[in-house]
């Protein structure tokens, strides 16, 4: 069983940057993803990016590709680096991982986080 846990979101001011971070355990495979989403309210959720197992592929969505880095390490932990934050940006971010190698959508992934909160003040 997959499990995935993330942790770093908080209050932030606007211009700011904030890593949150997926502990992830189970069963992943090099071309498996994790990928991040976040839903702010009364909006659906939206996807942000995602890297591969392996560390060698990463994807982001156009809009925020200037502003995110997502990175994994050895200790099975992903990364979500985010700076010069925009009050735009608060929602919670979640964590999620698919057994394809490649997925936008969250009818892809399989297995969820039970997300973080991140808030952006101006």
């Amino acid at each position: 069983q997959v499990r995935l846990i993330e942790s770093g979101g908080g209050l932030v001011q606007a211009g700011d940057s904030l890593r949150l971070s997926c502990a992830a355990s189970g069963p992943i495979f090099d071309n498996n993803v994790v990928g991040w989403f976040r839903q702010a309210p009364g909006k659906e959720r939206e996807f942000v990016g995602l890297i591969n197992w392996s560390g060698t592929g990463v994807y982001y969505v156009d809009s925020m590709k200037d502003r995110i880095t997502i990175s994994r390490d050895s200790a099975e932990n992903v990364y979500l680096q985010m700076n010069n934050l925009r009050p735009e940006d608060t929602a919670a971010y979640y964590c999620a991982m698919s057994r394809k190698a490649f997925a936008s959508h969250e009818s892809d992934y399989h297995y969820w986080g039970q997300g973080t909160q991140v808030t952006v003040s101006s």
